[in-house]
């Protein structure tokens, strides 16, 4: 092991995310000790039985989770006394929550756009630490005028949720990194931003899709990448999402730089293309994840 692996596992090490390396180990290791999932992944289950899914992630080996379905007051369509009762019983700590900007839904309050500090003390009173821009619609994103104006209201987004104690982000998916008039809109939201009020959340998937490499953003932003989503590429032809150890992307290589980013924290997720269901993805995922050396 290098200098520079060695220095990023003790700090996150010290930060609680990783096992400490064995001083007495052939060659330097760390391990991941803490493990988060995307609720999204176990939509087609959450709304049956909540408290049920959750107390199964959580006898699966997950820590703590991020969550969608956040506006007017409600999560997953909860309202917000009554989700924090049951996820509180479950154990599973409520770190992170994605939003949307609301420009689908004007009326709806709660979203960026619209009434957002509903949304931030709501996200206060479930003790969430982040809220996360989760997508753009295309009419949102069709031209770098819009990601400009965007970045303002991500300014403001994340003004309101710093005096709430509580991190903004912006998670992306592939379309941030096609040019549109030669500028790439990921530049521009990292640009255009504030990097205290707005962080990012990388999607390794997302990235590794579009042939951009996490690692030289983790180097050339240091420290502005707090959260990721953790998904793998499949080795097939059509690159569909697959189960954390079933695909093509090097986890090992990715967290040894997790220092670079300044990561915090990361959610598994698995949007679709299950081997099985649902649940055994996100499981056969920390399974891998628990084993994994770097």
């Amino acid at each position: 092991m290098n200098r520079r692996k060695f220095l990023s596992q003790s700090a996150l090490a010290s930060a609680g995310l990783l096992a400490a390396p064995s001083l007495f180990a052939n060659s330097m290791e760390a391990k991941i000790k803490s493990f988060g999932f995307q609720v999204y992944t176990l939509r087609d289950v959450i709304y049956k039985d909540m408290e049920g899914t959750l107390s199964t992630m959580k006898k699966a080996g997950y820590d703590y989770a991020e969550f969608f379905d956040f506006a007017e007051g409600k999560l997953l369509q909860k309202p917000v006394k009554e989700a924090k009762a049951i996820i509180d019983k479950t154990k599973i700590k409520p770190r992170s929550i994605h939003v949307m900007t609301g420009a689908m839904a004007p009326e709806q309050k709660g979203t960026i756009l619209n009434d957002w500090q509903m949304s931030v003390d709501a996200a206060a009173e479930l003790g969430a630490e982040y809220l996360i821009c989760a997508y753009l619609m295309d009419f949102e994103r069709e031209t770098i005028d819009q990601y400009k104006a965007l970045a303002e209201k991500f300014n403001e987004a994340g003004e309101a949720c710093k005096k709430a104690g509580i991190q903004f982000c912006y998670h992306n998916h592939d379309f941030e990194f096609q040019k549109i008039d030669g500028q790439l809109p990921y530049d521009i939201l990292l640009k255009e931003t504030d990097p205290d009020l707005m962080k990012m959340e990388l999607d390794i998937y997302w990235a590794k899709y579009i042939n951009v490499d996490p690692i030289k953003l983790f180097q050339a932003d240091k420290g502005r990448y707090p959260l990721w989503h953790v998904k793998d590429l499949s080795a097939k032809q059509d690159r569909l999402m697959t189960e954390v150890g079933n695909g093509t992307i090097d986890w090992a290589e990715i967290f040894s730089h997790a220092n670079d980013a300044g990561m915090k924290g990361f959610f598994v997720e698995q949007d679709r293309n299950f081997a099985s269901d649902s649940v055994s993805s996100l499981q056969t995922s920390i399974n891998y994840l628990k084993k994994l050396k770097y």
